[in-house]
């Protein structure tokens, strides 16, 4: 991946619907060659998809946290299994250090997050878990 490729993505990261020729325009270089990029990009998984990111307003009705869990060894494969039916259970992380598992949630009340952290702690395996609740977001560079 080169410079070309990484503007292409910085473009695209905050405006997934500029065209091609915008593109071109604004990377100053031939919309054949963005063209050319993107299906490259795109075939190498470098681009997945295609996506809109919901704003503060369109979040609004979501109470959001992250819940940290340190999980049995032997009882992960099986946790993530039935982790993966909540409907709540937006992201999994498995990470390094105190901790084995980061869920992101996002539940329309606090009653409902608070029952799904209930159920996700009496998983069996699950040694303990610490859940954060998001206030408000301060920065948000995820692509």
């Amino acid at each position: 991946m080169d410079e070309l490729d990484r503007g292409i993505l910085a473009h695209l990261a905050q405006d997934a619907r500029m065209s091609v020729a915008v593109l071109a325009r604004r990377l100053k270089v031939a919309r054949s060659t963005v063209q050319a990029r993107l299906e490259r990009l795109e075939t190498s998984g470098a681009i997945a998809g295609y996506t809109v990111r919901l704003g503060e307003a369109a979040r609004s009705n979501r109470i959001r946290a992250t819940c940290l869990l340190a999980v049995e060894p032997r009882a992960q494969v099986a946790i993530l299994s039935r982790l993966r039916t909540f409907p709540e259970v937006e992201r999994i992380h498995t990470t390094s250090g105190r901790v084995d598992l980061l869920l992101q949630l996002a539940a329309p009340s606090t009653s409902v997050l608070d029952d799904v952290l209930d159920q996700i702690g009496s998983l069996s395996g699950v040694r303990s878990s610490e859940s954060l609740i998001h206030l408000s977001t301060k920065l948000d560079r995820a692509v």
